[in-house]
């Protein structure tokens, strides 16, 4: 199971508050949809400002280590 820390030094070069394109590419490069699919069911905390989302890098962290995206991760690699 990987860590806050690993996911921290993961995420490092990006910066503390990133934009939806970001953000998918953080997610292993999920499409635009799945992504703003992902901030309309609140599994991430973000805010927008005029139709532009932003995302607290520490609220991709805590994403990545929730049980959602776990479950998320697992299902793709079953339709493999």
């Amino acid at each position: 199971m990987r860590t806050r820390e690993h996911y921290e030094k993961l995420f490092e070069a990006y910066p503390d508050v990133v934009t939806l394109p970001e953000f998918a590419k953080m997610l292993g490069g999920i499409g635009d949809s799945t992504a703003r699919k992902l901030m309309r069911g609140n599994h991430v905390q973000h805010f927008c400002i005029r139709h532009t989302y932003l995302i607290p890098k520490t609220s991709v962290i805590e994403y990545v280590l929730s049980e959602h995206y776990a479950k998320y991760r697992s299902a793709l690699k079953a339709q493999v």
